[in-house]
Protein backbone atom coordinates (compact mmCIF):
# COMPACT_ATOMS: atom_id res chain seq x y z
CA UNK A 1 0.00 0.00 0.00
CA UNK A 2 1.40 3.45 -0.90
CA UNK A 3 1.58 6.31 1.57
CA UNK A 4 -1.11 8.23 -0.33
CA UNK A 5 -3.69 5.46 -0.16
CA UNK A 6 -3.25 4.83 3.59
CA UNK A 7 -4.73 8.21 4.58
CA UNK A 8 -7.07 10.55 2.67
CA UNK A 9 -5.85 13.89 1.39
CA UNK A 10 -6.28 16.66 3.93
CA UNK A 11 -9.11 18.77 2.50
CA UNK A 12 -8.29 22.43 1.90
CA UNK A 13 -11.40 23.57 3.73
CA UNK A 14 -10.30 21.85 6.93
CA UNK A 15 -7.55 24.29 7.88
CA UNK A 16 -9.67 27.50 7.61
CA UNK A 17 -12.31 25.71 9.64
CA UNK A 18 -9.83 25.37 12.53
CA UNK A 19 -9.19 29.11 12.41
CA UNK A 20 -12.93 29.79 12.46
CA UNK A 21 -13.28 27.73 15.64
CA UNK A 22 -10.49 29.58 17.47
CA UNK A 23 -11.83 32.95 16.28
CA UNK A 24 -15.34 32.09 17.46
CA UNK A 25 -14.00 31.19 20.90
CA UNK A 26 -11.83 34.28 21.01
CA UNK A 27 -8.52 32.44 21.48
CA UNK A 28 -5.28 32.75 19.59
CA UNK A 29 -4.79 30.47 16.59
CA UNK A 30 -1.38 29.62 18.03
CA UNK A 31 -2.94 27.40 20.73
CA UNK A 32 -3.01 24.74 18.02
CA UNK A 33 -0.37 23.69 15.50
CA UNK A 34 -0.05 26.00 12.52
CA UNK A 35 -1.47 25.12 9.10
CA UNK A 36 2.02 24.39 7.75
CA UNK A 37 2.86 22.11 10.69
CA UNK A 38 -0.40 20.19 10.21
CA UNK A 39 0.27 19.74 6.48
CA UNK A 40 3.86 18.58 7.00
CA UNK A 41 2.84 16.18 9.79
CA UNK A 42 -0.03 14.79 7.71
CA UNK A 43 2.31 14.23 4.79
CA UNK A 44 4.80 12.23 6.91
CA UNK A 45 2.23 10.33 8.95
CA UNK A 46 1.39 7.53 6.45
CA UNK A 47 5.02 6.43 6.31
CA UNK A 48 5.03 5.84 10.06
CA UNK A 49 1.64 4.11 10.05
CA UNK A 50 2.92 1.59 7.48
CA UNK A 51 5.35 0.31 10.11
CA UNK A 52 2.45 -0.74 12.28
CA UNK A 53 0.83 -4.12 11.48
CA UNK A 54 -2.78 -3.73 10.21
CA UNK A 55 -4.18 -5.61 13.22
CA UNK A 56 -2.75 -2.94 15.55
CA UNK A 57 -4.24 0.02 13.67
CA UNK A 58 -7.14 0.41 16.05
CA UNK A 59 -9.38 3.15 17.41
CA UNK A 60 -6.52 4.80 19.30
CA UNK A 61 -4.59 5.31 16.09
CA UNK A 62 -7.74 6.62 14.38
CA UNK A 63 -8.10 9.21 17.13
CA UNK A 64 -4.42 10.06 16.77
CA UNK A 65 -4.90 10.74 13.04
CA UNK A 66 -7.90 12.97 13.69
CA UNK A 67 -5.91 14.84 16.36
CA UNK A 68 -3.03 15.39 13.92
CA UNK A 69 -5.40 16.68 11.23
CA UNK A 70 -6.79 19.32 13.58
CA UNK A 71 -3.47 20.42 15.07
CA UNK A 72 -3.99 18.69 18.43
CA UNK A 73 -0.44 17.31 18.54
CA UNK A 74 -0.50 16.98 22.34
CA UNK A 75 -3.56 14.75 22.03
CA UNK A 76 -1.98 12.76 19.18
CA UNK A 77 1.07 11.73 21.20
CA UNK A 78 -1.17 10.69 24.07
CA UNK A 79 -3.24 8.41 21.82
CA UNK A 80 -0.25 6.64 20.23
CA UNK A 81 1.46 6.31 23.62
CA UNK A 82 -1.63 4.62 25.04
CA UNK A 83 -1.66 2.30 22.01
CA UNK A 84 2.01 1.51 22.63
CA UNK A 85 1.49 0.72 26.31
CA UNK A 86 -1.52 -1.46 25.52
CA UNK A 87 0.48 -3.44 22.99
CA UNK A 88 3.41 -3.91 25.37
CA UNK A 89 0.99 -5.20 28.01
CA UNK A 90 -0.38 -7.64 25.46
CA UNK A 91 3.15 -8.83 24.68
CA UNK A 92 3.75 -9.53 28.38
CA UNK A 93 0.38 -11.30 28.56
CA UNK A 94 1.25 -13.45 25.53
CA UNK A 95 4.61 -14.23 27.13
CA UNK A 96 2.63 -15.97 29.88
CA UNK A 97 1.76 -14.89 33.41
CA UNK A 98 3.05 -18.18 34.81
CA UNK A 99 6.37 -17.81 33.00
CA UNK A 100 6.81 -14.22 34.19
CA UNK A 101 5.95 -15.25 37.76
CA UNK A 102 8.52 -18.04 37.58
CA UNK A 103 11.20 -15.68 36.25
CA UNK A 104 10.48 -13.00 38.85
CA UNK A 105 10.03 -15.59 41.62
CA UNK A 106 6.88 -13.73 42.60
CA UNK A 107 3.16 -13.84 41.92
CA UNK A 108 2.20 -12.16 38.66
CA UNK A 109 -1.22 -11.88 37.05
CA UNK A 110 -3.32 -9.54 34.92
CA UNK A 111 -4.09 -7.25 37.84
CA UNK A 112 -0.39 -6.78 38.60
CA UNK A 113 0.33 -6.19 34.92
CA UNK A 114 -2.35 -3.52 34.64
CA UNK A 115 -1.15 -1.85 37.84
CA UNK A 116 2.40 -1.45 36.54
CA UNK A 117 3.42 2.13 35.90
CA UNK A 118 4.64 2.87 32.39
CA UNK A 119 8.26 3.04 33.55
CA UNK A 120 7.92 -0.32 35.33
CA UNK A 121 6.35 -1.88 32.25
CA UNK A 122 9.22 -0.71 30.06
CA UNK A 123 11.75 -2.19 32.49
CA UNK A 124 9.89 -5.50 32.56
CA UNK A 125 9.73 -5.66 28.76
CA UNK A 126 13.46 -5.00 28.59
CA UNK A 127 14.17 -7.80 31.05
CA UNK A 128 11.90 -10.19 29.15
CA UNK A 129 13.69 -9.25 25.91
CA UNK A 130 10.41 -7.97 24.41
CA UNK A 131 12.16 -4.71 23.56
CA UNK A 132 15.83 -4.01 22.91
CA UNK A 133 18.11 -1.72 24.91
CA UNK A 134 17.80 0.79 22.09
CA UNK A 135 14.03 0.47 22.16
CA UNK A 136 13.98 0.95 25.93
CA UNK A 137 16.10 4.08 25.63
CA UNK A 138 13.86 5.73 23.00
CA UNK A 139 10.57 4.61 24.55
CA UNK A 140 11.66 5.91 27.93
CA UNK A 141 12.33 9.26 26.27
CA UNK A 142 8.84 9.09 24.74
CA UNK A 143 7.40 8.39 28.19
CA UNK A 144 9.04 11.54 29.51
CA UNK A 145 7.79 13.60 26.55
CA UNK A 146 4.27 12.23 26.96
CA UNK A 147 4.27 13.17 30.66
CA UNK A 148 5.37 16.74 29.97
CA UNK A 149 4.02 17.68 26.55
CA UNK A 150 0.82 15.69 25.98
CA UNK A 151 -2.84 16.30 26.77
CA UNK A 152 -2.57 13.69 29.53
CA UNK A 153 -1.20 16.36 31.89
CA UNK A 154 -0.94 20.15 31.83
CA UNK A 155 1.87 20.56 29.28
CA UNK A 156 4.87 22.82 29.80
CA UNK A 157 5.17 23.66 26.08
CA UNK A 158 3.94 22.67 22.62
CA UNK A 159 5.67 20.23 20.27
CA UNK A 160 6.02 20.91 16.56
CA UNK A 161 5.47 18.63 13.56
CA UNK A 162 9.04 17.27 13.55
CA UNK A 163 8.91 16.34 17.22
CA UNK A 164 5.50 14.75 16.70
CA UNK A 165 6.72 12.58 13.84
CA UNK A 166 9.81 11.54 15.78
CA UNK A 167 7.56 10.50 18.70
CA UNK A 168 5.21 8.51 16.45
CA UNK A 169 8.15 6.94 14.64
CA UNK A 170 9.70 5.65 17.85
CA UNK A 171 6.42 4.25 19.16
CA UNK A 172 5.75 2.57 15.80
CA UNK A 173 9.23 1.09 15.54
CA UNK A 174 9.81 -0.11 19.09
CA UNK A 175 6.38 -0.66 20.68
CA UNK A 176 3.91 -1.28 17.85
CA UNK A 177 5.97 -3.26 15.36
CA UNK A 178 6.07 -7.05 15.06
CA UNK A 179 9.87 -7.13 14.85
CA UNK A 180 11.43 -9.76 17.12
CA UNK A 181 14.42 -8.70 19.20
CA UNK A 182 17.20 -11.07 18.17
CA UNK A 183 19.62 -9.94 20.87
CA UNK A 184 19.50 -11.27 24.40
CA UNK A 185 18.30 -14.57 25.80
CA UNK A 186 15.07 -16.24 24.70
CA UNK A 187 13.70 -16.78 28.20
CA UNK A 188 11.11 -19.41 27.30
CA UNK A 189 13.82 -21.52 25.61
CA UNK A 190 16.17 -20.95 28.54
CA UNK A 191 13.55 -22.01 31.11
CA UNK A 192 12.73 -25.11 29.07
CA UNK A 193 16.41 -26.02 28.71
CA UNK A 194 16.99 -25.73 32.47
CA UNK A 195 14.32 -28.34 33.07
CA UNK A 196 15.37 -30.62 30.22
CA UNK A 197 18.07 -32.58 32.00
CA UNK A 198 21.59 -31.77 33.14
CA UNK A 199 23.50 -29.65 30.64
CA UNK A 200 26.31 -31.12 28.61
CA UNK A 201 29.50 -29.07 28.52
CA UNK A 202 28.47 -27.73 25.11
CA UNK A 203 25.02 -26.68 26.34
CA UNK A 204 26.45 -25.08 29.45
CA UNK A 205 28.99 -23.06 27.46
CA UNK A 206 26.29 -22.01 24.98
CA UNK A 207 24.00 -20.57 27.66
CA UNK A 208 26.92 -18.94 29.48
CA UNK A 209 27.89 -17.29 26.20
CA UNK A 210 24.35 -16.02 25.63
CA UNK A 211 24.14 -14.57 29.14
CA UNK A 212 27.42 -12.78 28.59
CA UNK A 213 26.12 -11.25 25.36
CA UNK A 214 22.81 -9.96 26.73
CA UNK A 215 22.28 -6.59 28.40
CA UNK A 216 22.68 -5.92 32.13
CA UNK A 217 18.97 -5.60 32.91
CA UNK A 218 18.10 -9.02 31.51
CA UNK A 219 21.21 -10.60 33.01
CA UNK A 220 20.25 -9.32 36.47
CA UNK A 221 16.76 -10.76 36.12
CA UNK A 222 18.04 -14.13 34.85
CA UNK A 223 20.33 -14.61 37.84
CA UNK A 224 17.32 -13.94 40.05
CA UNK A 225 15.48 -16.61 38.08
CA UNK A 226 18.37 -19.10 38.46
CA UNK A 227 18.45 -18.41 42.22
CA UNK A 228 14.71 -19.10 42.34
CA UNK A 229 15.12 -22.39 40.44
CA UNK A 230 17.87 -23.53 42.79
CA UNK A 231 15.86 -22.65 45.90
CA UNK A 232 12.54 -24.11 44.72
CA UNK A 233 11.90 -27.40 46.59
CA UNK A 234 9.97 -28.71 43.58
CA UNK A 235 12.89 -28.22 41.16
CA UNK A 236 14.54 -31.38 39.87
CA UNK A 237 18.11 -31.87 41.05
CA UNK A 238 19.43 -31.64 37.49
CA UNK A 239 17.72 -28.26 37.06
CA UNK A 240 19.28 -27.03 40.29
CA UNK A 241 22.73 -28.19 39.15
CA UNK A 242 22.23 -26.37 35.82
CA UNK A 243 21.28 -23.17 37.62
CA UNK A 244 24.23 -23.41 40.01
CA UNK A 245 26.79 -24.18 37.29
CA UNK A 246 25.77 -21.13 35.26
CA UNK A 247 25.90 -18.86 38.30
CA UNK A 248 29.31 -20.19 39.35
CA UNK A 249 30.80 -19.06 36.05
CA UNK A 250 29.68 -15.47 36.72
CA UNK A 251 29.85 -15.27 40.54
CA UNK A 252 33.24 -13.54 40.74
CA UNK A 253 31.96 -10.82 38.41
CA UNK A 254 28.52 -10.29 39.94
CA UNK A 255 27.63 -6.61 39.94
CA UNK A 256 26.57 -4.93 43.21
CA UNK A 257 23.00 -4.86 41.88
CA UNK A 258 22.95 -8.61 41.25
CA UNK A 259 24.31 -9.27 44.74
CA UNK A 260 21.71 -6.92 46.21
CA UNK A 261 18.87 -8.63 44.32
CA UNK A 262 19.95 -12.09 45.47
CA UNK A 263 20.44 -10.95 49.06
CA UNK A 264 17.01 -9.28 49.12
CA UNK A 265 15.40 -12.50 47.90
CA UNK A 266 17.35 -14.54 50.44
CA UNK A 267 16.07 -12.44 53.34
CA UNK A 268 12.58 -12.40 51.87
CA UNK A 269 12.54 -16.20 52.20
CA UNK A 270 13.67 -15.81 55.80
CA UNK A 271 11.05 -13.16 56.58
CA UNK A 272 8.28 -15.37 55.18
CA UNK A 273 9.45 -18.34 57.23
CA UNK A 274 10.12 -20.36 54.07
CA UNK A 275 12.75 -22.56 55.66
CA UNK A 276 13.31 -24.85 52.66
CA UNK A 277 13.99 -22.02 50.25
CA UNK A 278 16.02 -20.09 52.81
CA UNK A 279 18.24 -23.10 53.54
CA UNK A 280 18.76 -23.74 49.82
CA UNK A 281 19.58 -20.07 49.31
CA UNK A 282 22.12 -20.22 52.13
CA UNK A 283 23.75 -23.22 50.47
CA UNK A 284 23.88 -21.43 47.12
CA UNK A 285 25.51 -18.36 48.70
CA UNK A 286 28.17 -20.65 50.16
CA UNK A 287 28.88 -22.32 46.83
CA UNK A 288 29.07 -18.99 45.00
CA UNK A 289 31.41 -17.46 47.55
CA UNK A 290 28.92 -14.76 48.55
CA UNK A 291 29.00 -15.20 52.31
CA UNK A 292 30.17 -11.61 52.72
CA UNK A 293 26.69 -10.57 51.57
CA UNK A 294 25.05 -12.23 54.58
CA UNK A 295 24.64 -11.08 58.18
CA UNK A 296 27.10 -12.09 60.91
CA UNK A 297 24.39 -14.26 62.45
CA UNK A 298 24.02 -16.37 59.32
CA UNK A 299 27.77 -16.58 58.75
CA UNK A 300 28.13 -17.67 62.40
CA UNK A 301 25.58 -20.43 61.73
CA UNK A 302 27.49 -21.63 58.65
CA UNK A 303 30.85 -21.74 60.44
CA UNK A 304 29.27 -23.35 63.48
CA UNK A 305 27.86 -26.19 61.38
CA UNK A 306 31.18 -26.67 59.58
CA UNK A 307 33.10 -26.79 62.86
CA UNK A 308 30.62 -29.17 64.49
CA UNK A 309 30.70 -31.55 61.53
CA UNK A 310 34.49 -31.60 61.40
CA UNK A 311 34.71 -32.12 65.17
CA UNK A 312 32.12 -34.92 65.02
CA UNK A 313 34.05 -36.71 62.27
CA UNK A 314 37.32 -36.20 64.14
CA UNK A 315 35.88 -37.86 67.24
CA UNK A 316 34.45 -40.78 65.27
CA UNK A 317 35.88 -44.06 64.04
CA UNK A 318 38.16 -43.83 60.97
CA UNK A 319 38.65 -40.12 61.46
CA UNK A 320 41.98 -40.17 59.58
CA UNK A 321 40.16 -41.10 56.37
CA UNK A 322 36.99 -39.09 56.90
CA UNK A 323 38.40 -35.72 58.04
CA UNK A 324 39.85 -34.33 54.77
CA UNK A 325 36.66 -33.20 53.00
CA UNK A 326 35.33 -31.57 56.17
CA UNK A 327 38.68 -29.88 56.83
CA UNK A 328 38.78 -28.67 53.23
CA UNK A 329 35.29 -27.20 53.52
CA UNK A 330 36.17 -25.27 56.69
CA UNK A 331 39.36 -24.01 55.04
CA UNK A 332 37.46 -22.80 51.96
CA UNK A 333 34.91 -21.03 54.14
CA UNK A 334 37.72 -19.29 56.02
CA UNK A 335 38.95 -17.82 52.73
CA UNK A 336 35.56 -16.54 51.62
CA UNK A 337 34.64 -14.15 54.40
CA UNK A 338 35.66 -12.73 57.74
CA UNK A 339 34.89 -15.10 60.59
CA UNK A 340 32.44 -13.59 63.12
CA UNK A 341 33.89 -13.02 66.58
CA UNK A 342 31.10 -15.09 68.09
CA UNK A 343 32.34 -18.30 66.44
CA UNK A 344 36.11 -17.70 66.69
CA UNK A 345 36.60 -19.72 69.94
CA UNK A 346 34.91 -22.77 68.44
CA UNK A 347 36.76 -22.28 65.15
CA UNK A 348 40.19 -22.11 66.81
CA UNK A 349 39.48 -25.02 69.16
CA UNK A 350 38.24 -27.29 66.35
CA UNK A 351 41.27 -26.61 64.16
CA UNK A 352 43.73 -27.08 67.01
CA UNK A 353 42.29 -30.34 68.36
CA UNK A 354 42.17 -31.81 64.86
CA UNK A 355 45.75 -30.70 64.15
CA UNK A 356 47.04 -32.02 67.46
CA UNK A 357 45.22 -35.28 66.77
CA UNK A 358 45.25 -38.19 69.20
CA UNK A 359 47.80 -40.71 70.39
CA UNK A 360 47.67 -42.48 67.02
CA UNK A 361 48.46 -39.40 64.99
CA UNK A 362 46.87 -36.70 62.82
CA UNK A 363 44.95 -37.14 59.56
CA UNK A 364 47.80 -36.69 57.06
CA UNK A 365 45.47 -35.74 54.19
CA UNK A 366 43.80 -33.04 56.29
CA UNK A 367 46.93 -31.74 58.02
CA UNK A 368 47.81 -29.18 55.34
CA UNK A 369 44.40 -27.55 55.68
CA UNK A 370 44.89 -27.20 59.44
CA UNK A 371 48.34 -25.71 58.99
CA UNK A 372 47.08 -23.19 56.43
CA UNK A 373 44.24 -22.09 58.70
CA UNK A 374 46.57 -21.72 61.70
CA UNK A 375 49.01 -19.63 59.63
CA UNK A 376 46.08 -17.41 58.60
CA UNK A 377 44.89 -16.81 62.18
CA UNK A 378 44.07 -13.16 62.87
CA UNK A 379 45.40 -11.42 66.02
CA UNK A 380 42.06 -12.14 67.71
CA UNK A 381 42.28 -15.83 66.82
CA UNK A 382 45.92 -15.97 67.94
CA UNK A 383 44.86 -14.53 71.28
CA UNK A 384 42.22 -17.26 71.63
CA UNK A 385 44.79 -19.91 70.68
CA UNK A 386 47.25 -18.75 73.33
CA UNK A 387 44.51 -18.54 76.01
CA UNK A 388 42.81 -21.77 75.05
CA UNK A 389 44.23 -24.04 77.73
CA UNK A 390 43.79 -21.45 80.46
CA UNK A 391 40.13 -21.03 79.50
CA UNK A 392 39.33 -24.72 79.90
CA UNK A 393 41.78 -26.97 81.74
CA UNK A 394 39.41 -29.95 81.62
CA UNK A 395 38.74 -30.05 77.89
CA UNK A 396 39.52 -33.03 75.67
CA UNK A 397 42.32 -31.00 74.10
CA UNK A 398 43.86 -30.23 77.49
CA UNK A 399 43.66 -33.91 78.45
CA UNK A 400 45.40 -34.99 75.23
CA UNK A 401 48.24 -32.51 75.77
CA UNK A 402 48.79 -33.80 79.30
CA UNK A 403 48.50 -37.49 78.38
CA UNK A 404 50.16 -37.90 74.98
CA UNK A 405 53.62 -36.43 74.26
CA UNK A 406 53.06 -36.39 70.48
CA UNK A 407 49.97 -34.21 70.98
CA UNK A 408 52.03 -31.81 73.07
CA UNK A 409 54.66 -31.68 70.30
CA UNK A 410 52.00 -30.92 67.66
CA UNK A 411 50.62 -28.18 69.89
CA UNK A 412 54.03 -26.52 70.08
CA UNK A 413 54.36 -26.85 66.29
CA UNK A 414 51.04 -25.03 65.94
CA UNK A 415 52.23 -22.21 68.21
CA UNK A 416 55.42 -21.86 66.15
CA UNK A 417 53.35 -21.28 63.02
CA UNK A 418 52.06 -18.01 64.46
CA UNK A 419 53.49 -14.88 62.92
CA UNK A 420 55.15 -13.21 65.89
CA UNK A 421 54.72 -9.77 64.30
CA UNK A 422 50.92 -10.17 64.51
CA UNK A 423 50.78 -10.20 68.30
CA UNK A 424 51.28 -7.55 70.97
CA UNK A 425 53.54 -7.46 74.00
CA UNK A 426 51.35 -9.33 76.50
CA UNK A 427 50.61 -12.10 73.97
CA UNK A 428 54.26 -12.35 73.05
CA UNK A 429 55.00 -13.14 76.68
CA UNK A 430 52.46 -16.00 76.62
CA UNK A 431 53.90 -17.17 73.31
CA UNK A 432 57.41 -17.38 74.72
CA UNK A 433 56.18 -19.04 77.93
CA UNK A 434 54.45 -21.83 75.97
CA UNK A 435 57.52 -22.50 73.85
CA UNK A 436 59.78 -22.72 76.92
CA UNK A 437 57.64 -25.36 78.65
Amino acid sequence: MSDERLLPVLHESMLPFISQITNTLGVERTVLASDDEIQYAWKELPRELLRIPPELRDELLARMCVAVSTGLFDGAINYIWNASIRNLRNKVKDFGYNVVAHILSDNFDEKKLNNLKDAELLCLCLKLNLISEEGFFFLDQCRDIRNNFSAAHPSIAFIDDRELIFFISRCSKYALSSVINLKGVDINSFATALKGGQFTTTQLNLWISRLKETHDAQREMLFGMLHGVYCDPSSAEQSRINALNICMDFASDFTPQIKLNLTDKHYEYQAKGDEKRHSASLKMFEKLGLLNCLSDMEVHHIFSNACNRLYSVHMSYDNFYNEPPFAERLFELSLETEIPDTIKPSYVYTILICYVGNRYGTSSMAEQYYEDMIKNFTPKEISILLDLLEMDTKSILADRLKTHPRCKEKYVEAIKMINISSIGGHLEAKYNKILKK
